[in-house]
Order: C-alpha cells, then sequence, then structure tokens
C-alpha cells in the first residue's frame, strides 16, 4: 500500500511549517482575516509583513483560496 506524494501547494506545507514555526492553519486563518482578496495582493502582504518567501506565500494564498477564503 503506497501513498502517493502530496501535489501541488499543499506540498509546501511541511517546509513552511519548518521554517517559519507556525502551523498551516494559523497561515490559513491570517488570510481569511485579512481584508485583503485578491491573490496577489495577499501574497504581497504575506511577504512584506510576515517575511515568507514568494513560493511558500504563493502556496498559502492558492491552498487558502481554493478551500474558499
Amino acid at each position: 500500500m503506497s501513498t502517493a506524494p502530496v501535489k501541488g501547494p499543499a506540498s509546501y506545507f511541511p517546509s513552511i511549517e519548518k521554517k517559519y514555526g507556525r502551523p498551516i492553519a494559523e497561515w490559513q486563518d491570517l488570510i481569511r482575516t485579512s481584508p485583503l482578496t485578491k491573490h496577489l495582493e495577499l501574497v504581497a502582504w504575506l511577504k512584506t509583513e510576515h517575511g515568507l518567501g514568494h513560493g511558500h506565500a504563493n502556496a498559502l494564498v492558492a491552498a487558502t483560496l481554493a478551500e474558499g477564503k
């Protein structure tokens, strides 16, 4: 029984948690409570206000918006 590797934005989640020390749910709560709604605005906000790299910010925003902000 093999487990398929995680693909897409969620594949970044383990490294995001390790690098920034916050669980993914906490990042997603920040995104959901932000007054910003556009993908690139949210990415820029995570980068400038929280110090995330572009790929990590992009993955968090994509996954969160896909679930419904």
